[in-house]
């Protein structure tokens, strides 16, 4: 049996929720135990392999001390993000990305473009090795 890709707009919300969650110091693990589930289930929907109900969303929501507009911003069912968008939202949930941008932005501009210069010339050898 091969399982679908998950539906742009779950991964969109789940990078939206790990973003969140991460600007809020909290863990995998405290979140779960705040909305009542196991911190597997919550990487699930931070991946997108699982769809967030709407009444877990807001359990979610209140655990960061947030509204669901906050999570879900302009995501409109219709719309939704463009996978450019997506993209850039999953990339911030990877491990360290906004520790990484926050650290980047108190740079002057020259250093940000030397830093940025060498991690694509890093990541493109990384490609090809």
């Amino acid at each position: 049996m091969t399982r679908s890709p998950p539906d742009m707009l779950d991964v969109a919300i789940g990078a939206s929720i790990r973003l969140r969650r991460k600007q809020a110091g909290i863990s995998q693990d405290m979140l779960a135990e705040k909305c009542g589930v196991s911190f597997q289930q919550v990487q699930k929907y931070e991946n997108g392999a699982n769809r967030v109900s709407f009444s877990r969303l807001v359990q979610i929501a209140h655990a960061l001390g947030l509204r669901v507009v906050d999570l879900v911003g302009d995501i409109d069912e219709g719309a939704g993000f463009s996978p450019a968008e997506t993209t850039i939202l999953t990339d911030l949930g990877v491990s360290g990305a906004t520790d990484m941008l926050r650290d980047f932005a108190c740079l002057s501009p020259p250093l940000r473009h030397r830093v940025r210069d060498l991690v694509r010339e890093i990541a493109e050898s990384h490609r090809d090795g």
